[in-house]
């Protein structure tokens, strides 16, 4: 895959250090851009293509090494206190929260249907 860049001047190929590393970079944004994230004007209608082309064109910043680690750990803190805090919640503020999912979700049991005898 990286031979191939060379053929295309628009792309720098001195970025990544290996071609599994751009794939796994790519995929990643591919992700974020089909959970909604916002992406700069491309001439791709592609998911995948958008985010290949934002990769290898630099725009999209990504972490190795150490400095990934230590971002992994942090963002594993900070979704332990969401959670922790979450289940701190007193009763009273989840029957709250209960009620006001309840006009969304409908979790109560679907009635039985009566079989009848032919």
């Amino acid at each position: 895959m990286i031979d191939m860049l060379r053929l295309l001047p628009q792309y720098t190929t001195d970025e990544f250090d290996s071609r599994h590393r751009l794939a796994i970079v790519a995929a990643q944004r591919t992700k974020h851009i089909l959970q909604g994230s916002r992406h700069a004007p491309s001439r791709f209608t592609k998911e995948t293509t958008i985010a290949l082309d934002e990769v290898l064109r630099t725009q999209i910043k990504y972490l190795v090494g150490q400095e990934a680690r230590d971002a992994m750990k942090e963002s594993k803190r900070s979704r332990e206190g969401e959670m922790e805090r979450v289940a701190s919640m007193s009763g009273d503020d989840v029957k709250e929260i209960k009620k006001e999912l309840s006009v969304y979700v409908d979790d109560s049991p679907a009635p039985a249907v009566a079989e009848t005898e032919e």
